[in-house]
């Protein structure tokens, strides 16, 4: 399990192409096996949470980006769902508004970086400015362009400052997308999930994956390289996540902090 984040990630410096990667690959695994990798991963990403908080001194951004329906909700309800909910933040990025909107793009992301010794979540993110907006001709080509390398140096100063970025892209197929909203009109207690602008993006679906291409393409960098993670199944994209996840926390090397007393001279009577 090892190397599923460099079978994943986006080699920074190459070409980023979604039309050729399977949005079904697994990696050969079977679902069986993920789903146990993924209970010990759960395990372990407890433990290394609570590493993360005792030390106080980093802390880790997971920046989940995808199609509609891609998964990122089912992603932070199924990978997170055993770490302590003190030390995990979830911020969603919808269309800017009130004092959001008086300020530069990336102001609010800033605002809800995790503070050291926590895990935050971003549900969409400030990429968002170089898909949604370039896609829908919100802001002139010469001012969402110049975006790519103020994020790539606002993610380098947070890496410099003790902040490790693990950005996924959740990569559906158009027809798993089509299920999955099928799914939603079918359940009645998903159907408060659907959106008649659901239906409407699709029509803009090429025009999200050139997007894409170029947002991995610019922006996977040797201090916060993208992953792709095919999300057709579920059980698979989990299991990504985790690993992924576990790997990054593991080579932070974290340490408990050394006792503010001397511990042996401390006795109860």
């Amino acid at each position: 399990m090892k190397d599923i984040a460099k079978k994943l990630i986006v080699t920074p410096g190459s070409k980023a192409r979604l039309n050729k990667i399977d949005p079904e690959d697994a990696l050969g695994l079977e679902k069986q096996r993920c789903a146990d990798q993924l209970a010990k991963n759960l395990e372990r990403l407890a433990v290394l949470q609570y590493l993360l908080y005792a030390e106080s001194k980093r802390s880790l951004l997971v920046v989940l980006q995808g199609i509609d329906a891609g998964g990122k909700d089912g992603t932070i309800s199924h990978v997170m769902r055993g770490l302590n909910p003190q030390g995990v933040t979830v911020t969603p990025f919808k269309v800017p508004e009130g004092e959001e909107k008086k300020h530069d793009f990336l102001w609010r992301v800033h605002k809800a970086v995790p503070p050291y010794g926590s895990i935050g979540i971003f549900n969409r993110s400030h990429y968002e400015e170089v898909l949604v907006v370039r896609v829908h001709n919100l802001k002139p080509k010469s001012e969402w362009s110049r975006r790519y390398g103020q994020i790539n140096d606002f993610e380098q100063m947070l890496t410099e400052n003790g902040v490790t970025v693990l950005k996924f892209l959740l990569y559906i197929s158009k027809q798993e997308q089509a299920e999955r909203f099928r799914e939603r009109l079918d359940d009645k207690s998903k159907n408060w999930k659907f959106s008649m602008s659901d239906v409407k993006e699709r029509e803009f679906w090429d025009d999200y994956i050139q997007a894409y291409d170029d947002m991995l393409t610019k922006c996977s960098t040797g201090h916060a390289p993208w992953h792709v993670i095919p999300a057709n199944k579920k059980w698979f994209r989990n299991l990504a996540v985790s690993q992924i996840m576990v790997d990054a926390l593991e080579a932070m090397d974290l340490k408990y902090p050394k006792p503010t007393a001397d511990l042996s001279k401390i006795t109860f009577e």
